[in-house]
């Protein structure tokens, strides 16, 4: 895959690896306990939505969350790969948001499901434009926010982040391979809350990139 087409992962990535409870502030304020290894589960691509779409709230739920992160776009492929070399898979990086169905991740936890109704929906994932590598030297240092109708909800630096990304890379490519046009969602800092229709969201990586999206809900689905 060229370069032009990994910078493009949001129509070629083959899938979404997202990380949970990767910073220990979010972890307490759900009162999850704090991880001993990475807490990992998928989206798929049709999770992906772009500025200038909205994100829609599923018709089965009333309580969507955001929770802003960043992303890291896999540009060459491996599997097995020592955290010495981690970075050299790296192709650049992505501002994410995970959207979450709160009260369905509630249920799913209750019942001992899977988290995909909560986590897997169309637009639960959306994303800026890609960030070349050299735009953040530096992932451990990377400065996170987001607001809803102007208001700041969250800010959080990934110098807090659990789990580093190049152990994350290691971990994933030891569960599944990755492929270039991958993206890893690396968790989230606290200050997570509820949207709700015809909110604005905008976020940001301080200095590097910032995207604004509107909040719609998914019209009713009838049988």
């Amino acid at each position: 895959m060229s370069r032009g087409n990994v910078a493009r992962f949001w129509e070629w990535g083959r899938k979404i690896i997202c990380v949970g409870r990767n910073y220990a502030e979010h972890a307490r304020e759900l009162r999850n306990e704090l991880p001993t290894e990475p807490v990992l589960f998928l989206k798929p691509p049709t999770a992906y939505v772009k500025e200038g779409s909205p994100i829609l709230v599923p018709h089965y739920s009333s309580t969507l969350h955001h929770e802003v992160e960043l992303g890291v776009v896999v540009g060459r492929a491996g599997r097995e790969i020592p955290q010495t070399s981690a970075m050299e898979h790296v192709a650049g990086y992505a501002l994410c948001l995970d959207m979450t169905a709160r009260d369905v991740q509630d249920q799913c936890k209750a019942k001992g499901l899977p988290w995909t109704l909560a986590k897997a929906f169309d637009t639960s994932c959306p994303v800026s434009d890609f960030i070349p590598k050299e735009r953040i030297p530096d992932p451990a240092g990377v400065e996170l926010w987001l607001r809803v109708n102007s208001v700041t909800r969250q800010r959080g630096s990934t110098a807090h982040m659990i789990f580093s990304v190049p152990y994350l890379i290691s971990y994933i490519s030891r569960v599944m391979a990755l492929e270039e046009g991958d993206l890893i969602l690396t968790g989230t800092p606290k200050g997570v809350g509820a949207v709700h229709e015809h909110d604005e969201l905008q976020a940001g990586i301080e200095g590097v990139i910032s995207v604004t999206f509107r909040v719609s809900r998914q019209a009713a689905i009838h049988n």
